[in-house]
């Protein structure tokens, strides 16, 4: 272990073996297992047909086939070993190496790509942490596996979002963007008619001026 992770695995010691707070982490930990949590979160923006529907979708299947397979090549590359002192709680025993944490970069990859907001992006990001926090806390992974996995889904969702919002047209992140660039040209071509009509004004009051100065 680096001395990284012992300091941040030194910092939830405390907290360990505190009834209420196993029960928590092994909660979320369940949430984000298979992508549990996300795959709930999208039924519900999936159940009217519609734009929101496909995009969500979409979303899910590239945040889950991208997160699956990042995270088994970077696995099968580093091959670390686990923590040896798991923490004994109600969740799925791993099997694969340790770098990265898998259910850190699914949470943090599918916290991107599904959100329809910067609300829920930061709600989903939220979750994403605490989903980092409880894989620490279990000793399910060291703390820079975590931190890895949070790096890594963080990257990968951000460069997924946009190809999603591209092949999902009338979802909410492409009416945005839309909003956002007609308001752009909106406004552009206020400009411009204001610039117009103060030249305009312009040139009248200098004419105005020229016919008093030769009246004079």
């Amino acid at each position: 272990m680096s001395s990284l992770d012992r300091a941040v695995d030194a910092a939830f010691d405390p907290l360990r073996g505190r009834p209420e707070v196993d029960r928590a982490a092994a909660v979320v930990s369940n949430l984000a297992d298979y992508g549990l949590v996300w795959v709930v979160l999208a039924g519900l923006k999936a159940r009217r047909r519609g734009p929101n529907r496909r995009r969500a979708v979409v979303a899910l299947a590239a945040a889950g086939f991208s997160s699956l397979l990042v995270s088994r090549v970077v696995k099968q590359a580093v091959e670390r070993q686990r923590p040896d002192d798991h923490l004994e709680a109600t969740v799925r025993t791993p099997s694969s190496s340790s770098f990265p944490s898998g259910h850190t970069l699914a949470a943090f990859c599918t916290a991107f790509v599904l959100a329809n907001s910067d609300a829920e992006t930061v709600a989903n990001v939220g979750f994403a942490t605490a989903v980092a926090a409880s894989r620490v806390h279990l000793r399910a992974h060291h703390p820079s596996d975590v931190l890895g996995g949070a790096a890594i889904g963080s990257v990968l969702g951000l460069g997924l979002r946009p190809l999603v919002n591209a092949v999902t047209p009338g979802a909410p992140g492409r009416r945005r963007g839309r909003q956002s660039a007609t308001t752009g040209r909106r406004d552009g071509r206020t400009a411009k008619r204001g610039t117009a009509k103060s030249g305009s004004v312009r040139g009248q009051g200098m004419t105005a001026d020229g016919v008093v100065l030769h009246v004079l």
